[in-house]
């Protein structure tokens, strides 16, 4: 049994390369909900992110920096993308390593990647939310609109599921319920992005 769930998990780490982009559903938010997402999208970010330290800071930026470049060559996009995610990530009260599994997952790091169900950007952000608690000058393939539309996302997911981040995951996906898109964002997590203690971890 052992020897089947590991060649499962490793078919699911060849798999997380590639993007795997699903869907938001569209659900009915509370009025208080819907005010509460769209303050949560309207704050403007701040210019850098506050590290524990600037030696935690030299050390995150240089280490993911080395692990994106093949994805992303140009040193100074890679470095604004790196600390953009850091920081909204963090807002969310997310790990940023997570969130940068979870892009590998859905857009394999392609600022202008739109799937087949009209997801777009980076974090796959589906047009509805636009409407539901953006702004008409809200532009899904922004770095970092995107990335603050798809941390406050899943940040909406986790309270819905009480921090289960494994149906959280499924919820952003579209997935709810399967296994496959979970355990993909947690392989790519692991293997290609993990740096230190995780704050929140996927459960099987």
């Amino acid at each position: 049994m052992r020897l089947i769930a590991h060649l499962a998990l490793l078919v699911l780490m060849a798999l997380a390369g590639k993007a795997w982009a699903g869907a938001q559903q569209y659900e009915p938010l509370a009025a208080s909900v819907q005010a509460a997402l769209h303050a949560a999208i309207a704050d403007q970010a701040a210019p850098e992110p506050q590290f524990p330290s600037l030696a935690e800071k030299i050390d995150w930026l240089s280490e993911m920096s080395r692990r994106l470049q093949p994805r992303m060559p140009d040193r100074e996009a890679r470095l604004d993308f790196l600390k953009t995610v850091y920081y909204e990530a963090k807002r969310a009260g997310l790990d940023p390593q997570m969130v940068l599994g979870l892009i590998q997952v859905e857009s394999g790091f392609r600022k202008y990647a739109v799937s087949e169900a009209g997801a777009r950007g980076y974090m796959q952000i589906m047009p509805f939310w636009v409407r539901l608690i953006g702004s008409k000058d809200s532009n899904l393939f922004h770095l970092r609109s995107n990335l603050r539309f798809g941390c406050t996302i899943l940040r909406h997911y986790l309270d819905i599921e009480h921090g289960d981040l494994y149906r959280a995951l499924g919820r952003y996906n579209g997935s709810l319920g399967r296994p496959e898109y979970p355990n993909m964002v947690r392989a790519a997590w692991e293997r290609q992005w993990n740096w230190g203690p995780r704050v929140i971890q996927a459960t099987p």
